[in-house]
């Protein structure tokens, strides 16, 4: 009588699947997401100064005109300097000087409005560079400054340094009191485009260096 095949105290080989080179690419994990670029644009103001004042005045004068109003339908008589106004704008004429400079006023008034509406302002964050378009950040101009400054003052030669960072160019100011100047010059530029090119930012600024000798004391 015979054991079946697979009974204890044999071996059976198990069967071998060959596969072929490249059968299994595209069955790991996913390759992770290339980096979205976005447009690196300013950031915007909340403009809460202007709509703070903006706000405060229409309210003022719709609370006062509301209360005139409310007046007049109760059978009391219109405050007087609204009399006052509609006899002024009945009377006067349109080239008048008082409703020339009401109007001048306005239109100043309107024109300032506009312009804080569709400019971005915050002129002191400089936009950096975004790897994913969900995540903004930005770089005050302060603190730029500092770095260049300090990656200046690392500069063999260097005494002091003065940096004016501005959105689109950074001026740099620097006292040598040894090594020349040229050197010293060469060396700031390539320290300071190297610091410049590490920040990170959207539209890294031009740079333009100074290098001069402390003045004599006396």
């Amino acid at each position: 009588m015979s054991e079946p095949q697979g009974s204890e105290g044999t071996t059976q080989r198990l069967p071998v699947i060959e596969k072929a080179p490249g059968d299994d690419l595209g069955r790991g994990a996913p390759p992770p997401p290339a980096a979205q670029s976005a447009r690196e644009g300013r950031f915007w103001s909340a403009r809460r100064v202007p709509a703070g004042i903006v706000a405060l005045l229409v309210l003022a004068v719709a609370g006062v005109f509301l209360y005139d109003i409310a007046a007049v339908r109760a059978d009391r008589p219109a405050m007087n300097w609204r009399r006052q106004l509609a006899r002024q704008l009945a009377e006067r004429p349109l080239d008048d000087t008082w409703v020339l400079v009401g109007a001048s006023v306005a239109a100043a008034l309107g024109l300032w409005l506009i312009v804080l509406a569709v400019t971005p302002g915050l002129r002191a964050v400089l936009p950096m560079r975004r790897p994913q378009a969900d995540v903004r950040a930005g770089l005050h101009r302060e603190a730029a400054a500092l770095v260049l400054r300090d990656r200046a003052m690392e500069v063999a030669g260097v005494q002091s340094v003065r940096v004016r960072m501005r959105r689109r160019r950074a001026d740099v100011a620097a006292v040598s009191h040894f090594r020349e100047l040229d050197d010293v010059h060469t060396d700031l530029d390539s320290t300071l485009a190297e610091a410049i090119g590490g920040m990170g930012l959207a539209r890294p600024p031009a740079l333009r260096v100074h290098v001069r000798r402390p003045g004599r004391k006396g």
